[in-house]
């Protein structure tokens, strides 16, 4: 049976709207469920049809909830600072504040039209200066607990969007934003001391319910290792005589080189010390014949992005400074060279150099005929002559490359015949005892680079004053907001540092004339804690009512998608666990559960684009087919986790389904008492027993996150009861309410067309009847060959 969409969707909306329905106070005690999006970046490209997969599936938890009588806390906001608008507003040549306030305009009428049941009184926007400023409170928060701080360091720089990126930005030496290549440039600029929390975010993965793959991703990222630091002794030299082994006189001067090894039990087959071209040692070092071919290979190293640096395909180079390290266990003298895969931000800015057990250390030693000393023979080969050859910079009979592996010391004096995890433990004694060397535990992880060149974000609320240095801002200040005196087209420099009214100021503490710092904060700040502003939105006094964040949090279920895992999802547990520590919330970790949500491809099969043509317009397919089909389809295309592909067929074949919907309600009006089912009372039982499977199913399956085929178990059902002459209202009313949750605007259509006046969104949850569900069973009794 066809029907008007278009009329049914706005009168149900408007009716939500009008009942307050998803409005929510404070909760029940232990009846509470916080469900939460990941909450969108309002483009001007408005929304694309990969939003609403993960808003449908939030809502129909969220509806589903609702039934089974908890109190929900459900809101929606606007991610809305960022590089996009404000690259946007300097093509267009408009304030961002403008073009930001239109798209959340246009954002929010198309993520209405869709019948999500948020609770739209708690909206939030972080561009906002009643949010921002308590962004501001949280970075002074942070500044005073010693977790702030400024800092000279090479930065990734995007030359397009002209500003600095954090680590986690820089996706295959490339802008994550534009795909244009970065640049390491030294700056001066503000970190967050996430490093300070590696292990508890670690350690916090074990507690809370997250797909595998994103505790891996974080895990990887955080990059935990144990090893042992080993101080080289530097000697500064008169490199004249270049040839290879030959004794070099010492000149002036000693400096340990730390080095931090996983790899203790490879370190009598160290042949050289390689530092980062930008280690403070370096000048120190080098001798003087080799300093101009240093200095060129600095300058030709210095704008490289760390992928060209470091890069598996990259070519490994670099340059040798005419100077030796002394060996700790061996006394022996090794060649120091500076090479551009190393990079100061990393463990100590020097390796030491494996060549026969690391395969960069290999391709780099073949490459400029450095010595191999093979130290580690594999368990099953443990002759010493058999590796004579690679011992004199060859390669062993069969082997390509380095032996990385674990296995037996060879050539190793006292530590010959070892293995390799007994000959960490004595290595890393031995430099101990010996005053050269220490355990330690390194990460991959770095401190959070919290600046921005850009105009678009939270001011970083931090004064400059000759007399008393760093000043934060009185809290009593905040916020610092953002001018409109400004040139905010990209230069390099922060726009904010052009505008005189808002630079120059007078210092708190001494009131002499002092300087506002020009940098914004990273969006990423203004997300690490929103969901903690949704539990008091209105809070004027402080970022949030800690009671009522200790009622909500931590979050009950939180969706969105997987590129976020060492983003934003990281950020956010270190956010926590930091406010945690400074006794502001009663937990640790943000969220309790997370589901990854897969992207819509394009009928094509391909990422969506506009230079593809095959972006879907949402609003399109709102108004041809209806919010319920889009929402139906996008939850029965497959695995929530796993890509979508869209297709025009099936919307409309799933359009039909909803039309076949209704026309069983029209038989179901037309039925005042339950029917005399064909063939009699079985297929009434038949109807029953389905009917509960299904309830079972539907159930089980939102809760699994398995929408696709609850989606299915429903169509099975209405097949069933389309096949039956007529429809018992009762059956068809516990069917809506299965419904309801995917398709929420039809089926509160049918739902008061079988004579109800309250809404369906308030009736109860379905209960399941294992009697009923069960499947009849008959005794047979068989007779064999008799």
């Amino acid at each position: 049976m066809k029907f008007n969409h278009q009329v049914i969707e706005k009168k149900w909306q408007k009716r939500w709207d009008d009942e307050r329905v998803f409005r929510i106070g404070q909760p029940k005690p232990g009846k509470k469920f916080y469900i939460l999006d990941m909450f969108p970046y309002p483009s001007a490209a408005g929304l694309h049809v990969g939003h609403p997969k993960g808003y449908t599936a939030t809502d129909i938890v969220a509806r589903k909830r609702r039934m089974e009588g908890y109190e929900v806390l459900y809101p929606m906001g606007w991610d809305a600072f960022g590089l996009p608008t404000e690259n946007f507003a300097v093509k267009v040549g408009r304030n961002p504040k403008e073009v930001a306030a239109e798209n959340i305009k246009n954002f929010r009428r198309q993520v209405k039209s869709l019948g999500f049941s948020y609770d739209w009184s708690r909206e939030i926007d972080t561009s906002s200066p009643a949010y921002y400023r308590w962004t501001q409170w949280l970075f002074l928060q942070l500044y005073k607990k010693g977790l702030a701080y400024r800092a000279k360091a090479n930065v990734n720089y995007c030359p397009s969007c002209r500003t600095v990126l954090a680590n986690e930005q820089v996706l295959d030496g490339k802008c994550e934003r534009c795909g244009n290549p970065v640049t390491l440039r030294e700056l001066e600029q503000w970190f967050f001391k996430i490093t300070e929390y590696a292990d508890r975010l670690l350690a916090g993965l074990e507690k809370i319910d997250w797909p595998e793959r994103i505790k891996s991703m974080q895990r990887n990222w955080i990059g935990r290792s144990e090893g042992v630091e080993v101080n080289f002794r530097g000697l500064r030299k008169d490199a004249t005589e270049k040839s290879r082994g030959a004794k070099m006189k010492i000149r002036e001067g000693e400096f340990d080189v730390p080095v931090f090894t996983t790899r203790a039990d490879t370190l009598l087959g160290v042949t050289a010390v390689v530092l980062s071209p930008e280690h403070p040692l370096v000048d120190s070092l080098v001798s003087a014949s080799e300093r101009k071919a240093v200095e060129a290979y600095r300058r030709e190293v210095r704008d490289k992005s760390e992928l060209e640096r470091t890069g598996l395909k990259k070519e490994k180079t670099g340059v040798p400074l005419g100077t030796a390290a002394i060996h700790p266990l061996s006394g022996e003298q090794v060649p120091v060279w500076i090479a551009g895969y190393v990079l100061m931000g990393y463990g100590t800015g020097a390796v030491m150099m494996v060549p026969a057990h690391d395969e960069r250390d290999f391709v780099f030693a073949k490459r400029y005929g450095l010595d191999m000393k093979f130290v580690i023979s594999p368990p099953h080969e443990v002759s010493e002559a058999r590796h004579e050859a690679i011992h004199h910079g060859k390669k062993r009979k069969g082997q390509d490359g380095a032996y990385t592996g674990e296995g037996i010391l060879v050539n190793s004096g006292e530590y010959s015949g070892l293995t390799s995890v007994d000959a960490r433990q004595k290595i890393a004694a031995a430099l101990e005892s010996a005053g050269r060397g220490r355990r330690q535990v390194n990460y991959h992880l770095r401190d959070w680079l919290v600046s921005r060149q850009r105009y678009w974000g939270a001011p970083i609320p931090i004064i400059y004053c000759q007399s008393c240095g760093e000043v934060p801002v009185p809290e009593k200040d905040l916020p610092v907001t953002l001018p409109d005196d400004v040139d905010f087209r990209p230069t390099g420099e922060s726009p904010l540092s052009s505008s005189k009214s808002f630079h120059d100021v007078s210092c708190p503490k001494c009131d002499k004339p002092a300087r506002r710092e020009s940098d914004t904060m990273d969006t990423f700040v203004d997300s690490s804690w929103y969901f903690l502003r949704y539990t008091s939105p209105n809070e004027k006094r402080r970022p949030f009512d800690p009671r009522a964040a200790s009622v909500w949090c931590p979050v009950d279920l939180y969706v969105g998608g997987a590129e976020h895992a060492v983003l934003h999802l990281l950020y956010a547990r270190f956010v926590t666990m930091a406010l945690h520590d400074l006794d502001q919330i009663s937990f640790e970790e943000p969220m309790s559960r997370l589901r990854s949500v897969g992207l819509v491809l394009g009928e094509d099969g391909a990422k969506m684009s506009k230079s593809r043509g095959n972006v879907v317009n949402p609003d399109e397919v709102v108004e041809e087919f209806g919010a319920d089909t889009m929402r139906l389809f996008e939850m029965f295309g497959g695995e929530f986790s796993e890509t979508l592909q869209w297709s025009t067929k099936g919307i409309v074949g799933v359009r039909r389904f909803l039309e076949r919907v209704a026309a069983l309600g029209e038989r179901a009006e037309e039925s005042e008492a339950p029917p005399p089912d064909l063939p009699g009372r079985q297929a009434g039982a038949e109807t029953l027993r389905l009917l509960h499977q299904t309830i079972k199913k539907v159930g089980d399956d939102i809760e699994a996150f398995k929408f696709n085929t609850a989606v299915s178990a429903m169509m099975i059902l209405v097949n069933h009861l389309s096949a039956r002459g007529s429809v018992s209202p009762d059956v068809f009313e516990t069917f809506l309410k299965l419904l309801h949750p995917f398709a929420p605007h039809i089926a509160e259509e049918l739902w008061e067309r079988l004579g109800h006046s309250d809404l369906l969104a308030r009736e109860k949850w379905p209960v399941f009847d294992p009697g009923l569900a069960r499947e009849e069973q008959m005794t047979v009794v068989v007779q064999i060959n008799g």
